[in-house]
């Protein structure tokens, strides 16, 4: 393969193809086209079924303008299943199934061909995407981060199909408690938008084994294509689709909007890749060497920069957007694409869902050769265009950093992480009141509105907070590690940008300390539903911050000046305390002042308020004293007040 490579190392040589690629369907006929510059013979294989049997025909396909070969084949082949192969170097390279396959067999092996009519659900020519607000900006969105198969696969979820599309479609389920599970619970806890993890095609499960393996699925397989372990049949190709529209429809009838995990950085498969057999090397990076470049972790990263990828990445992305309804995404490792990419992406995503949400990790897992300034890195993100990066400065602020378990943050008491955490309150936004010098990580605001940042303090990487709260603080009690979790969840629920909640925060979740869980098993992975009963006191806290966000848009700005003006901190407050005033009125909010204090110390904190009268919002252990117009806050814990 490195031969082939070397070879042909000038890719920008190759031929540009600005039309559609793979199936074209109609009952009359079937249009196959796929892009390889450099095959010298391309075939098209028909076969009868997803996995098993010789193919029952093979075509040669014809070479045709800009690299692309193409047949087209007479009749309906609705139901037939197809793959392609091409001749390189003198050598036929594996059977690929088609790099743009909107329906497959078992395990993606073989693309099918489909109507895609037949794959509708009833009335879902009509499904509309609730509104989350009045105004539909990205800072009225609270996002809640789901993996499909930890949402129903406990036995007591009450939900029948288990770890399936049509699981979390399931309206009324309860646990054996008697509380509300799966789709209503989310319904119950307010909030807007399900990122689910990805369910795209991913190659770590066996589809005709699902239980045997668990996988949180960043290793696309077919990028166009419902991933078939969670459907009830994955040897259909149909059936996966439909019961993901059936979800999805679901989901937008009961209020909540669907956000796509989108994974394009990197493919399951490198050498062995659906791209990578029909054009050696060229949608990935490369270091100097001629060797794949690795700056997801994963053994290659994509090269969003070359016209093919960026026209793969644009049209795929369009395509779950418009076909299946999604309402958002969250970019795996944003920071290896291209910024100009990703701008392109926002522009045709807005154009036809102008509410559309899309975020993700300003970040890489290695070095990249393409350059820093031209990549959608945190640094640069004041440069994306309506996308919003994750702030892993508020996140370790909050709680310490991700990389050493037993490192604290300001909830548990770690002296000096105050200002990465007004950092995160003002979103990363230019403010006066900010030390950006004591900042953990930034050292400059990056961002230029407050949707330009997702606010959170866990995700499904690392420990669960509940669990990096216990590792960090082993000697602490139950009791105080529960007030520890619920001010980190309060922090990100009042602070500005985008609020990010990872599945069963709300009570307590736990993943047994296992850090990084992504083949862990259900065991580890899934939600405990009984933990819900057994926390109930802080699943009512979120629910409440929640309500509360939703109703004031004075924790909701949308513009950087916003911020500077309207949030006022308080320079004289004890150490490991943060307290500060949001003008409510100049925010057209009905609480006309509203002054929020925390207290990450271990001991009861005061505090001074500013003149007036002031009612008491929300708290956990604070008292005022009118007459000295002073709250007392216990430690570990927060308060809301306001004046209207």
């Amino acid at each position: 393969m490195m031969n082939e490579i070397n070879a042909q190392s000038n890719y920008n040589q190759y031929p540009f193809y600005n039309g559609e690629l793979g199936l074209i369907y109609s009952k009359k006929n079937s249009s196959f086209r796929i892009w390889s510059p450099s095959a010298k013979e391309a075939q098209l294989l028909l076969y009868k079924d997803g996995e098993n049997g010789q193919p029952f025909k093979t075509i040669d396909l014809t070479k045709d303008i800009n690299g692309t070969w193409h047949t087209t084949l007479t009749g309906d082949w609705k139901g037939k299943f197809y793959v392609f192969r091409v001749m390189i170097n003198s050598k036929w390279n594996n059977e690929i199934p088609d790099p743009y396959a909107k329906a497959v067999g078992i395990n993606g092996k073989r693309a099918m061909v489909i109507d895609l009519k037949d794959t509708d659900p009833q009335g879902w020519v009509n499904d509309k995407s609730p509104a989350f607000s009045k105004y539909n900006n990205a800072v009225d969105a609270v996002i809640y981060e789901l993996h499909v198969r930890d949402a129903g696969i406990d036995e007591n979820s009450g939900i029948k199909h288990k770890g399936k599309f049509l699981g979390l479609a399931e309206l009324g389920t309860h646990s054996k408690e008697g509380l509300a599970t799966g789709l209503s619970h989310l319904k119950e806890l307010g909030v807007t938008h399900i990122h689910l993890l990805p369910f795209f095609d991913y190659a770590s499960v066996d589809e005709s084994k699902p239980d045997h393996q668990y996988n949180w699925g960043y290793d696309p397989l077919n990028y166009n294509v419902p991933e078939g372990s969670y459907s009830t049949n994955p040897y259909d190709g149909i059936t996966r689709i439909k019961e993901l529209k059936q979800m999805i429809e679901t989901f937008h009838k009961n209020g909540l909007r669907i956000i796509f995990d989108a994974v394009y950085n990197h493919t399951a498969l490198t050498e062995k890749s659906n791209f990578n057999q029909l054009v050696p090397g060229y949608y990935y990076r490369h270091k100097q060497d001629g060797e794949f470049s690795n700056a997801t972790g994963c053994n290659n990263e994509t090269a969003s920069e070359m016209p093919m990828m960026r026209k793969f990445m644009i049209e795929s992305i369009l395509y779950w957007a418009k076909e299946y309804h999604i309402d958002g995404f969250r970019f795996d490792l944003m920071g290896v694409h291209d910024i100009e990419t990703m701008n392109i992406i926002s522009k045709e995503l807005h154009k036809i869902k102008p509410d559309i949400i899309l975020y993700g990790e300003g970040w890489t897992a290695g070095d990249s050769p393409l350059p820093d300034s031209l990549r959608a890195l945190k640094k640069n993100a004041w440069e994306l265009n309506g996308i919003a990066v994750f702030s892993d400065d508020i996140r370790d602020g909050i709680k310490g950093s991700v990389f050493t378990a037993k490192d604290r943050g300001f909830v548990s008491g770690k002296l000096g992480m105050e200002e990465s955490v007004k950092f995160g309150i003002v979103a990363a936004c230019e403010h006066p009141q900010i030390d950006y010098s004591k900042d953990n990580y930034s050292k400059h605001a990056f961002a230029a509105n407050p949707g330009n940042t997702v606010t959170y303090c866990e995700c499904h990487d690392n420990n669960t907070l509940w669990d990096k709260l216990a590792l960090s603080m082993p000697d602490a009690s139950v009791e105080d590690r529960k007030a520890m979790q619920q001010l980190a969840l309060t922090i990100v629920l009042t602070s500005q940008g985008i609020p990010f909640l990872h599945a069963g925060t709300e009570f307590l979740r736990s993943k047994n300390g296992v850090e990084n869980s992504y083949k862990s098993g259900d065991d580890i992975n899934a939600i405990k539903w009984s933990l819900k009963k057994e926390n109930i006191d802080v699943t009512n806290y979120v629910k409440q911050l929640i309500k509360i966000r939703k109703e004031h848009p004075a924790f909701r700005m949308t513009t950087a000046k916003q911020v500077a003006e309207n949030i006022l901190f308080d320079q004289h407050v004890h150490e490991r305390t943060i307290a500060y005033t949001i003008n409510g009125a100049a925010l057209k909010d009905k609480w006309e002042t509203i002054f929020i204090a925390f207290n990450g110390s271990d001991a009861t904190k005061e505090f001074s308020l500013p003149d007036g009268h002031w009612k008491m919002a929300f708290d956990r252990g604070a008292e005022i004293e009118p007459a000295s117009g002073k709250i007392q806050l216990k430690k570990y814990s927060a308060a809301i007040l306001y004046k209207d």
